[in-house]
């Protein structure tokens, strides 16, 4: 690519009648990178995303994407980019290789060239066996598979994936991420919305948290994490009358107090001193006679940087209401 910023968006804005969608969005992204970008349902995700994908006009601020401003140039944009939604939109009615051949036509490839590219992203993308069955048979996550291979017909140089493993089974989900993985490691630069935060923490290499519109934090999924404290101590006591008495065990490290989770038998404290608190927790423990059933150092999650950011109740993957933030 010709600019070292794949995605740059500064101070994005988005009014409608009745409230603001987006207050102001400043977002940058290297050429071949992945940010991951987060929030509660109505937060503002999909707005940016149409806003950079040229779907939808900002009121205010400016973004450039592979090399082009989304309001100057908004066609030189979309011949560079792909954009896979919430839903996978490819044509039930055709078969895998129909969809992607008809995509391959319509993007000038010529007869020949867009069927050797049908052949080639079925066989990237795993679907090779069902390359002629029409899509109406396909699973969920074939259909997300041949939507996302769809959006690559043009190989573009920027991809946008908005929520792209909502409602899928854990195994197709990591088979989509390995896919995502093989595109940027081909030099296809990725946006990515998500409600599930364990697929930021796997695909990421830097994190967006918007929240109302404004983004709240930015950094390394490792980065926020830090920002919201330290590591602690989870100790799942055998015997569930044993519970305070773990707890006053751990209280006797001087940090700040344990947390008592009676409905799991557990006491977590943070640990101020590291190693050194978790040596001294094993040593009160065993000196009050308490037989801990689980004994392990819990880092902090993203789940854990969404909800101190957001005051959120972390995603449970449920799909996305957020297309409500349109009128």
């Amino acid at each position: 690519m010709a600019t070292e910023k794949a995605i740059l968006a500064e101070g994005l804005s988005k009014r409608y009648a009745t409230h603001t969608a987006l207050h102001g969005i400043d977002l940058e992204v290297p050429a071949g990178s992945v940010l991951g970008v987060l929030g509660p349902n109505g937060a503002g995700k999909t707005t940016t995303v149409r806003i950079l994908a040229t779907l939808l006009r900002p009121d205010g601020g400016r973004a450039v994407v592979a090399g082009h401003d989304v309001s100057r140039a908004p066609r030189e944009v979309r011949r560079r980019i792909g954009l896979a939604g919430q839903y996978a939109a490819v044509d039930a009615l055709l078969t895998g290789r129909e969809n992607l051949v008809l995509l391959g036509r319509l993007l000038r490839l010529g007869r020949r060239g867009a069927a050797a590219r049908a052949q080639e992203l079925l066989d990237r993308f795993g679907l090779l066996d069902a390359a002629d069955r029409t899509v109406g048979t396909y699973s969920g996550g074939m259909r997300r598979r041949l939507d996302l291979a769809a959006c690559v017909v043009g190989e573009p140089e920027v991809l946008f994936l908005d929520e792209p493993t909502t409602g899928l089974d854990p195994v197709s989900r990591n088979v989509l991420w390995q896919v995502v993985r093989d595109l940027v490691s081909g030099g296809v630069t990725v946006l990515l919305t998500t409600q599930y935060l364990e697929e930021a923490d796997e695909l990421a290499d830097r994190v967006v948290v918007i929240d109302a519109g404004r983004v709240v934090a930015e950094g390394s999924p490792d980065e926020l994490k830090r920002k919201v404290g330290t590591d602690s101590l989870e100790v799942t006591v055998a015997q569930p009358g044993q519970l305070q008495a773990a707890a006053a065990a751990l209280a006797a490290l001087g940090g700040r107090a344990p947390t008592t989770h009676e409905d799991g038998c557990r006491v977590t404290v943070p640990l101020e001193h590291g190693l050194d608190d978790v040596a001294l927790a094993a040593s009160e423990l065993r000196n009050r006679g308490i037989t801990a059933a689980d004994f392990q150092v819990r880092r902090p999650s993203l789940d854990d940087v969404f909800f101190a950011l957001t005051g959120a109740a972390a995603p449970t993957g449920a799909p996305s209401t957020e297309g409500t933030d349109q009128p």
